[in-house]
């Protein structure tokens, strides 16, 4: 889920980049400030809010296509000979728009706990990178497809980025809005392009959150689009050289596995499943330390038995926890109070008043999934 914070680093990052009169840079930053402004419009239920965020996410996507104007005039406004034509010839998207140009710095070690899913990632994503050698005389597998799939909030994105550091590779990340945009292009041809600048790096890692979105079950699928774009995902995941070593890895994430189309499932494709949980109790624990222990407690603040009563909560909702016991003093320090620390009777009042984002029978279903898959 898309935040405001998220939406403000990207959105000063590209207009700094635009005042700077670097286009390229400012294109993809300006984009992806767009789409987060869009997600939190679609969660926003006041219509005069949800119209005015709708309208600011135009704005930036129409500066963005003004950058693409600028860096194909030149510094100097004029525009080269044939670029028009080129314009018409070379129509879509291009690969370094995804490229995340701030190399993820996030590590295994900063997620807190499911060691048991890190374990998995390691054998199945990391080892056969780090230990070439060893993958080719045991016949193992370099690269190839992954699914991850889990309830919302679980941090699927923060484990792809976490692979991508570990493993040092440049990271592509990719959102269905992007594919699918009639602006930047023929669909098709932009998962071409994104997987033919992918396979040219050293070592790269792509990345697509909410893959279900394009690659649906095509006998669901209304879109003639989507007949056309579906073929070409599953012809560029065979294609991968995963024999010769080429180290090249499709991470794709889903809230809704079930919804994915079938053919994408099997092997050769997205060979490995991984089901990426609720966080268990050495989790909770760790999020409580991360997002609530920098804040000012009172010594009755006691993680062990917030753990306890936060079973079933995912790490979005523990953040969002810490966030709203925290507005508790605050609020009453901007009404004139005494600034107090926060004490455990905020965070249990919040706990009380925020139930678990995902329930047990939506639980119940992911590990069905999980357990047939």
């Amino acid at each position: 889920m898309a935040t405001f914070a998220t939406f403000l680093r990207l959105k000063d990052k590209g207009l700094a980049a635009l005042r700077a009169g670097d286009y390229v840079a400012a294109r993809p930053y300006l984009i992806q400030a767009a789409e987060c402004m869009i997600e939190l419009a679609e969660a926003n239920r006041d219509p005069a809010q949800r119209a005015d965020q709708e309208a600011y996410a135009k704005e930036l996507i129409e500066l963005a296509k003004d950058c693409d104007r600028r860096a194909a005039a030149g510094p100097a406004g004029a525009r080269p000979r044939g670029a028009r034509a080129r314009d018409e010839e070379e129509s879509g998207a291009r690969a370094e728009d995804w490229i995340v140009r701030e190399k993820p710095n996030v590590r295994f070690d900063d997620i807190a706990g499911l060691d048991e899913v890190k374990e998995e990632i390691r054998l199945k994503m990391l080892y056969p990178f780090q230990h070439p050698e060893l993958a080719r005389k045991y016949g193992i597998s370099v690269g190839g497809g992954v699914l991850l799939f889990g309830p919302p909030g679980t941090g699927k994105t923060m484990f792809a980025k976490a692979i991508a550091c570990e493993l040092d590779a440049t990271m592509f990340v990719i959102s269905p809005a992007q594919i699918m945009s009639k602006w930047v292009g023929e669909a098709e041809q932009n998962v071409k392009k994104l997987f033919d600048a992918a396979k040219a790096e050293p070592k790269a890692v792509i990345f697509m959150d909410e893959v279900e979105a394009l690659v649906p079950r095509r006998r669901e699928s209304q879109s003639t689009v989507m007949t056309r774009v579906v073929p070409q995902i599953l012809q560029e995941l065979e294609g991968f050289d995963r024999q010769a070593g080429r180290a090249l890895m499709f991470l794709g994430a889903t809230n809704e596995p079930w919804s994915l189309d079938p053919a994408m499932l099997r092997p050769g494709r997205l060979d490995a499943k991984i089901y990426v949980p609720l966080p268990d109790a050495p989790a909770r624990f760790k999020l409580f330390e991360i997002y609530l222990g920098k804040r000012p407690l009172s010594d009755d603040v006691d993680f062990a038995q917030l753990v306890e009563a936060t079973d079933g909560y995912s790490g979005a909702d523990i953040k969002a926890l810490a966030e709203r016991s925290a507005q508790r003093p605050f609020l009453e320090s901007v009404a004139g109070g005494e600034a107090r620390n926060i004490t455990l009777a905020d965070v249990l009042a919040v706990i009380a008043e925020q139930p678990p984002s995902v329930n047990r029978r939506g639980l119940a279903r992911f590990e069905q999934w999980a357990a047939e898959n």
